[in-house]
């Protein structure tokens, strides 16, 4: 009689410490830390430098990259460099989610657009030039597709922003022009 009540009580116990686990390691694995959480809090109404903001914390991380790559190898290396890795594809895929609500509402980002553009192609030659190795080459792959979506739409905002705003401020005159 005891081990059938033993028996659910430790199986409840075990799902509780495995989904404890879980929510940890979901915890520890965020690409920003809370100081970057912020900054990007406190740029939320400013649309171009919250784009800045992102280009910051991506050109934080491909210097750290280029830095293990290219320097003394250390105990480590390819830990730190899968690490990197996947946290600058994190942080590619928040700021691609970014553009899209830019560009779905027509926030005006024009001047941070063409930064974004050169510090995108700078990223790519940087994980371009990370040698291979299996412990992050899956990473490095979903990064530089990231990196790509972030870069083609990057371009493509530039056109669609140019466009969009020389039309509606063509309106804007317009319609004063005729109060």
């Amino acid at each position: 009689m005891r081990m059938r009540v033993r028996f659910p009580a430790m199986c409840c116990v075990a799902a509780l410490l495995c989904l404890l686990s879980g929510l940890r390691a979901q915890e520890r694995e965020s690409a920003l830390s809370d100081g970057e959480v912020e900054k990007l809090r406190e740029s939320a109404p400013f649309y171009p430098e919250r784009v800045m903001v992102f280009v910051g914390f991506v050109n934080q991380r491909a210097d750290r990259v280029e830095k293990l790559a290219t320097g003394k190898r250390q105990p480590g290396r390819e830990e730190d460099l899968h690490e990197l890795i996947q946290q600058m594809g994190s942080i590619l895929d928040d700021l691609a989610d970014n553009l899209d609500e830019y560009s779905k509402y027509h926030r005006d980002v024009r001047k941070a657009l063409p930064k974004l553009v050169a510090a995108s192609e700078r990223w790519g030659t940087v994980l371009r030039s990370v040698p291979s190795d299996a412990e992050y080459d899956v990473a490095l792959k979903l990064t530089l597709e990231s990196l790509k979506d972030v870069h083609d739409e990057s371009v493509q905002m530039i056109e669609e922003q140019k466009v969009w705003f020389l039309a509606h401020s063509a309106n804007s005159g317009a319609k004063k022009q005729e109060n």
